[in-house]
């Protein structure tokens, strides 16, 4: 039997749009040698497809320019920091098919030169301790139409303020009494410039560095010095992060950095039917509404990789979808179609019968079994042929049956004929119901001399089906996965309200072939007539557990569409 299909290799993904264009005429105008840009998520949970952005346009970039591109944890709140954050993340980028330049980084490598930088500031009287609490900082800055306020603490003096920043690094005072903001502009008209907070008072222990920290710097303070310090040439971030690259600029202008990065803000993702807010995310886990992170109707990439979605229909997601500067909503179902696209070129076939109906083929002989040649690709014919277990007793798609059809239902009915996939003929000629009333078993007969799926005498059938032996076939799990918003425009802010009751279906009792459950592939193959499907990690060499990455068609819009 021929092997599963090949992984897709790593490429890089160029396309055209602002940001490559800004970097190539950078180039052109020998601005830089050579271009380095960063990816900096803070390991504080699990990358989401929105992450998957910002990571295929910056290793992007630097495949396609002969750059580099850093890895770099910013690791600057330890109380929501965790080593399984780090990790995934790396997963999640190598998955993507991306590599990092050297070691990873991170933003707490630099904390030494970070607060060195902050005592100059201080020294040059550009930085102050603020004894005003948290509550007072934020009612004292202003709002967009009102300045705000200047800290009665604002004109300590130089002396003062070292004597009181080095305390706070030495611990003597307790979380949020004292903070570190830089002096720039309590009137100005970006919020962000009202003298922000560099460093403030954590007593946490560290993944990395333990308990050698009391303070930590803000973001805004680690992330431009860091870029600066790594050789960022261009800092891509999310359009959120615009209104902050005043103060990017002025700490960049005020610090003795070794470099000057520049950044630039491109629209972040958004999709219909999904929330990729890390809150949102987060407290679907805690609250029990999934079954983790990697739960296969997450928005994670470890969801969608437990899902069986390949990584090159992600990449070439990002790669339609484009980089622009205006926020947009993209429809879930782009996403659904480059999966489908990548999945129907590389998966293999196979059967598997979720809904089982047992079949009694009255005219085959008892205990003879038969191997049916059944092709793994029909368009490519280098992936071979597999053998297919087919005797007596099988089983067949509960829903391919009905005992009193309507006009056009083409599949099996009392006297009708149809094809058994790559098998034979067969007729429907008893229904065998319970107590209940309920069918439990078909009798049929088979015309051997359909053999292969056509009939000698040029007859057709109008309906193909599925189809397992029941004792060759293994009992395993199906997870059929929906979407887990029932609305396109779910509400963050009351996102319980809005899960769809139907996301998940565990069906039991399902049959699938043996050529299946051969391999400990995690790859999506396609069960015939039924959705792309993906071995999940709960499997059991007893009892494997598929979910479904995606069906064949786009019905859930349909069925919503309906109510």
């Amino acid at each position: 039997m021929a092997t599963t299909a090949p992984a897709v290799a790593e490429t890089a993904e160029a396309g055209r749009d602002f940001i490559r264009d800004i970097v190539q005429a950078d180039l052109a105008s020998h601005r830089y040698k050579e271009i380095v840009t960063r990816f900096p998520p803070e390991p504080n949970g699990y990358l989401h497809i929105g992450h998957a952005k910002s990571i295929a346009l910056n290793f992007g970039i630097a495949q396609e320019f002969s750059g580099r591109c850093n890895l770099r944890f910013d690791d600057t709140n330890p109380t929501k920091e965790e080593q399984e954050y780090i990790d995934s993340i790396q997963a999640d980028v190598r998955w993507l098919g991306y590599k990092w330049a050297g070691e990873p980084l991170y933003a707490s490598d630099y904390f030494e030169r970070l607060y060195e930088w902050a005592e100059g500031l201080i020294k040059r009287g550009l930085a102050y301790v603020d004894d005003q609490t948290q509550h007072d900082i934020r009612v004292n800055r202003g709002s967009l139409t009102e300045p705000g306020k200047n800290s009665p603490f604002r004109d300590r003096s130089v002396d003062e303020n070292l004597d009181l920043f080095r305390r706070m690094r030495a611990g003597e005072f307790p979380n949020g009494a004292r903070v570190l903001r830089a002096k720039i502009d309590m009137a100005s008209g970006n919020i962000n410039l009202r003298d922000p907070v560099l460093y403030r008072i954590l007593h946490a222990h560290h993944p990395r560095t333990g308990d050698k920290w009391s303070i930590y710097p803000s973001y805004d303070y680690a992330h431009g010095q860091s870029d600066a310090i790594e050789g960022i040439t261009h800092s891509i971030c999310t359009l959120e992060f615009e209104d902050h690259r005043p103060l990017y600029e002025w700490l960049l202008d005020k610090l003795p950095v070794p470099s000057h990065p520049h950044q630039y803000e491109f629209a972040r993702l958004n999709l219909t039917y999904t929330l990729l807010s890390k809150r949102v995310l987060t407290e679907l886990v805690r609250g029990g509404h999934v079954a983790g992170w990697d739960d296969p109707r997450m928005p994670t990439i470890a969801g969608m990789k437990r899902r069986g979605v390949p990584p090159a229909a992600v990449r070439d997601f990002i790669k339609r979808i484009g980089v622009a500067k205006a926020n947009s909503v993209v429809d879930v179902g782009m996403l659904e179609f480059c999966i489908r696209e990548v999945l129907n070129q590389t998966a293999q076939r196979r059967m598997a019968v979720l809904r089982p109906l047992k079949v009694v083929i009255e005219n085959y002989p008892e205990g003879q079994v038969e191997e049916i040649e059944a092709v793994n690709h029909p368009d490519d014919p280098a992936a071979g042929t597999r053998r297919v277990a087919f005797g007596r007793e099988l089983y067949i798609e509960r829903d391919d049956f009905m005992e009193n059809p309507p006009k056009k239902f083409f599949r099996l009915s009392p006297g009708n004929e149809v094809r058994l996939r790559y098998a034979y003929f067969i007729t429907c000629r008893e229904v065998v119901k319970d107590a209940d009333g309920d069918i439990v078993e078909l009798r049929c007969i088979y015309d051997p001399a359909t053999r292969g799926g056509n009939a000698p005498d040029g007859r057709k059938v109008k309906a193909t089906m599925h189809w397992l032996s029941a004792s060759h076939s293994v009992p395993a799990e199906i997870r059929v996965y929906n979407q887990l918003f029932s609305t396109p425009t779910p509400d963050a802010a009351n996102f319980a309200r809005d899960l769809n009751p139907q996301s998940l279906e565990v069906l039991s009792d399902a049959r699938v072939e043996a050529a299946a459950v051969e391999t400990n592939s995690a790859d999506a193959m396609q069960f015939e007539r039924q959705g792309y499907f993906a071995r999940d990690p709960d499997s059991r060499p007893d009892r494997p557990v598929f979910n479904r990455t995606i069906g064949l068609r786009d019905t859930f819009a349909k069925e919503v569409a309906r109510g």
